[in-house]
């Protein structure tokens, strides 16, 4: 698979502080990859980095496969579109003037798309309202938009949705779907809503005090948070044969403690165990949230 974007041992110094700290990061074509990490962990450095608006100290990265120090990296750079904390938008013009304003600005030679554009993001109808009496989802569609008028194949949003109501919420969970469903644009996504970003991300990273501590895919990622049912027993090996043989998905997590994935009820686990002469001591059902995910791994929790 294409890499969009890579970083090798990426590290951003003010002063005596490391923002970005040998940060190794990989966006493969076609993902949304969503980025995790607390307030101060470096997320919004990274991101005006690869945007070219502050330079790495040490290390560096590849944008479309060229290097951040070669001279070409300014024309891969125009194939980002990026929002970055929030919108810059012209609060007395209408929806198609900021566009038009835009497109001047990054030299589109004709204004052909803007009324596709506005259609994309749901604002086709919003004729000569201004953009200062628009809702906070409405100008975060805006502001995406503004954000495409490049035509990006690869597209950074820094907390699309902070601020945002449910509404407003699910419409750009929607749009950042579409767009890389239908327009196959890869999409970087910085945001504390770990929730929302369950619902759209195929590839996740988690940033701590300026470095990255794990990706994972999405799929990998449901495997390890799924659904499971936690068994404390006197000798966990006695049942393996019989999880064999039922072919269930498990864990042995010590001599004492044995994980069951999947949708199982504990009431019919307990009948058919006893069934089979296996004495359970404890039995717990569980699921990890991608919240307590996160939190386990900056704890020091353990997720290999």
């Amino acid at each position: 698979m294409k890499k969009v974007l890579e970083t090798e041992h990426m590290t951003k110094k003010y002063k005596d502080f490391k923002a970005l700290s040998n940060l190794n990061m990989h966006i493969e074509e076609g993902s949304i990859y969503g980025l995790i990490g607390k307030n101060g962990a470096g997320k919004t450095t990274l991101i005006r980095v690869i945007c070219g608006l502050q330079k790495p100290d040490e290390g560096g990265y590849r944008l479309f496969g060229i290097e951040n120090d070669n001279r070409d990296i300014t024309l891969e750079r125009k194939r980002i579109g990026a929002i970055i904390e929030t919108p810059s938008l012209y609060q007395e013009l209408t929806a198609r003037d900021n566009l038009l304003l835009q497109y001047k600005l990054v030299g589109m030679p004709s204004n052909d798309g803007i009324d596709e554009l506005l259609e994309l993001v749901g604002l086709e109808n919003t004729g000569k309202k201004k953009v200062k009496n628009f809702s906070l989802g409405m100008r975060q569609r805006l502001g995406i938009a503004v954000s495409l008028a490049n035509n990006p194949d690869f597209l950074i949003l820094d907390e699309p949705i902070n601020g945002l109501d449910p509404q407003g919420i699910v419409e750009v969970r929607e749009l950042i779907l579409k767009l890389n469903r239908e327009k196959r644009i890869t999409i970087l996504i910085s945001s504390h809503y770990l929730d929302e970003l369950s619902k759209i991300a195929t590839h996740y990273g988690f940033m701590d005090g300026g470095t990255l501590i794990k990706e994972i895919s999405a799929q990998e990622l449901e495997k390890k948070i799924q659904k499971k049912i936690e068994l404390k027993v006197q000798e966990a090996k006695t049942f393996i044969d019989y999880f064999e043989k039922k072919g269930f998905s498990y864990e042995i997590i010590d001599e004492k403690t044995i994980d069951i994935y999947g949708k199982l009820n504990i009431t019919t686990i307990l009948r058919e165990l006893a069934k089979a002469s296996l004495d359970v001591e404890e039995i717990h059902e569980k699921e990890e949230s991608l919240e307590n995910y996160f939190l386990n791994l900056i704890e020091g929790g353990s997720h290999e």
